[in-house]
């Protein structure tokens, strides 16, 4: 009965080509529109690590000014950053299963074989534990282990797309290249790796590219840098005539993260830093209350702001154009049904149940919503690429990777089709077969 309620459906639509090329059209334009709103939104509030929530935690520490909060739109936080020393001293601790301290700089990479002139690279100092932490991926060799940290050693582990640029996308680990003039072993090169918000440091960008070059922390003090590209955060009027008074000063500039994974040993972790922050507190620093933090990664990112209300308003605003495609959709639908409803009348009067005909009308409806599904994806597909390429470019930051086609996307589609049909059709569907034959007839 199906199959000749769809040809029905069939024939319909070839009798009127203009009304249903509108529908389909509304019905695509809909759901494309809320699919790349939905999809880039996914993807801006996903947690990328979801896995490891219960493991992974940012260590803040309040030692900010006692007048004021480091964030006002958030006073209740501390800085999202922490001091060289009190970094230090809490990954010291051995506490946790792993810990790592970084920052961002910026440098010139050289020397590569398939190098023509030296290249702006965007770096992470961190410690070795970097890699295991957060999973990431390797395409060659591997990241160094904990004693090179502490030298530390000449290593360097390199972006896919950096390795490309340098030697070609070839195996270079073992090959020594030049960053900012000093030299240093390759030793890993990492795999597609782009995490969406980048959790881990959402002070240079929650939705930028993942650096190309990471080199062991310890380098940036032997070099005496700063955060070059990543961001620094002083209160206290201190005195800095040199670096190793930038070292010791209240400044924040460094992120930290480490692995708990018990509940115990996230309570040894807090009674740690709640100890040391007692000891700094009667050597005369951390004025203001006490306010030490272990914050998994979901609550990171919704306390670092990384979807804001404007996105929500967004998908909302996609939510209530989808809807007004549908009523109109709706409307024609309605006068479509009616204007052929002698046709119905004679069903009806012929032995045709309610359900007969409310069912046949509903396959038309289903039959408009799978076409114009089927359009609002191709339709998406070409929105998503579109702003792929608007976001493509280097100044862009990496936005680029937030308008991608995934399972998601195919799955949003799927239920909106499902939505609209059901919004589309119900109604219009229900009252033709609600009317009496007799209706039908007189108009005959």
């Amino acid at each position: 009965m199906l199959g000749y309620y769809l040809h029905l459906a069939l024939k319909s639509f070839r009798r009127n080509p203009g009304l249903t090329a509108v529908m389909v059209g509304a019905i695509a334009l809909g759901i494309a529109v809320c699919v790349v709103t939905l999809t880039v939104y996914h993807a801006m509030s996903g947690n990328p690590i979801w896995w490891k929530n219960d493991r992974l935690y940012a260590v803040t520490m309040d030692l900010w000014d006692p007048q004021k909060p480091a964030n006002p739109r958030h006073p209740e936080l501390p800085p999202a950053q922490m001091s060289y020393n009190d970094a230090t001293a809490i990954a010291a601790s051995g506490i946790p299963e792993r810990s790592v301290v970084m920052f961002r700089e910026e440098g010139v990479v050289t020397g590569g074989s398939a190098q023509r002139k030296p290249l702006p690279a965007a770096t992470r100092m961190t410690t070795a534990d970097f890699f295991s932490m957060f999973e990431v991926p390797f395409l060659y060799g591997s990241g160094w282990n904990a004693a090179a940290d502490s030298a530390p050693e000449p290593l360097i582990v390199l972006s896919k797309k950096e390795n490309e640029r340098l030697f070609g996308g070839v195996n270079s680990v073992g090959r020594t290249l030049r960053w900012n003039d000093q030299p240093f072993r390759v030793v890993g090169v990492l795999d597609d790796w782009f995490p969406v918000p980048k959790f881990f440091d959402v002070t240079t960008g929650a939705f930028g590219r993942p650096e190309d070059v990471y080199i062991p922390l310890r380098w940036g003090m032997r070099l005496e840098l700063a955060p070059n590209g990543g961001s620094t955060d002083c209160w206290a009027l201190q005195e800095i005539h040199s670096y190793r008074d930038f070292l010791n000063s209240d400044c924040v500039w460094l992120q930290m993260w480490v692995e708990l994974p018990s509940a115990a040993s996230r309570a040894r972790m807090q009674s740690f830093m709640d100890a040391y922050w007692a000891d700094q507190h009667r050597a005369g620093r951390f004025l203001r209350p006490r306010n030490n933090r272990l914050t998994p990664v979901d609550q990171w990112l919704i306390d670092n702001d990384v979807v804001d209300n404007d996105n929500r308003v967004f998908v909302g605003m996609a939510c209530a154009f989808l809807a007004v495609c549908l009523i109109n959709t709706v409307g024609i639908l309605l006068a479509r049904f009616l204007g052929r409803a002698p046709v119905t009348g004679v069903r009806r009067a012929l032995g045709a149940s309610r359900r007969d005909v409310f069912v046949q009308h509903l396959v038309e409806v289903g039959a408009v919503a799978i076409a114009g599904a089927c359009c609002g994806l191709l339709l998406a597909v070409v929105g998503l690429w579109g702003l792929h390429a608007l976001y493509a470019a280097p100044e862009r930051g990496g936005y680029q990777e937030l308008a991608h086609f995934d399972n998601a996307s195919i799955l949003w589609a799927i239920a909106l089709a499902a939505a609209s049909a059901a919004a589309a059709g119900l109604y219009p569907a229900w009252r033709i077969g609600r009317m009496p034959p007799a209706a039908y007839l007189k108009s005959q």
